[in-house]
């Protein structure tokens, strides 16, 4: 009832940093919810990420495109079945496009195309987080999309030089698009808490999903 009186608007987080909320309409949240639900499928389905230390993540992780681990991309699940990632398809890099050029309000010159994706689950136990981080290990600058799914979160939006303050805490709701680039594109950001049961009920999902779009910028194979 709140949102239909005071409906949330876009928002600036700093330049670069862009807040669109309900940017899926319900019927594109559950397409791509089902799309993501294939994507989770072995081999190459979603997994358990450990750090270079041994310790997991609390969150688990499927790619499309390259596979991401702790720190580099390749081309198969190099820390988990060995299979080869699964393909990035043509409709979600166009999504990503459409993405930035509507919290931008046009397509930055030059974009390349999008053709990875990191798709995180978030468990419905509010025990998963991401600590602060950057995304580092692509070799293009073009702006990261964000989406979210399901359960609302608190996404911290921090400052290029560390961890530390100052930071931006934003609620991210299904349906929900965030976008970072240019001078905020290497912003330490996390998710220090989930809100179990926050999701529509129309959509059947419990926990939170973040399907994160990026340019790799890679040449060749490797």
């Amino acid at each position: 009832m709140d949102d239909q009186l005071f409906p949330r608007e876009r928002a600036v987080v700093t330049e670069g940093a862009v807040h669109v909320p309900d940017w899926l309409d319900p019927a594109a949240q559950t397409r791509l919810l089902a799309a993501c639900r294939t994507w989770a499928r072995p081999p190459a389905g979603l997994r358990t990420v450990h750090m270079p230390g041994g310790a997991p993540m609390s969150v688990r992780t499927v790619c499309l495109g390259r596979h991401w681990f702790p720190y580099g991309y390749a081309r198969t699940v190099v820390d988990g079945d060995g299979a080869p990632v699964k393909p990035f398809p043509a409709w979600l890099g166009e999504l990503a496009r459409a993405a930035v050029a509507d919290a931008y309000g046009t397509e930055p010159a030059g974009l390349p195309p999008y053709d990875i994706a990191l798709v995180n689950f978030y468990g419905p136990d509010a025990r998963a987080r991401m600590g602060m981080h950057q995304d580092r290990e692509e070799k293009s600058d073009a702006p990261v999309v964000s989406l979210s799914l399901g359960d609302s979160c608190v996404f911290r939006f921090g400052n290029t030089s560390g961890r530390n303050r100052p930071w931006t805490d934003v609620e991210l709701r299904s349906g929900d698009l965030f976008v970072f680039g240019g001078p905020a594109r290497m912003a330490f950001h996390g998710v220090p808490r989930t809100h179990p049961g926050s999701a529509p009920a129309a959509l059947g999902l419990s926990g939170r999903l973040n399907i994160t779009l990026r340019a790799g910028g890679f040449q060749g194979p490797d």
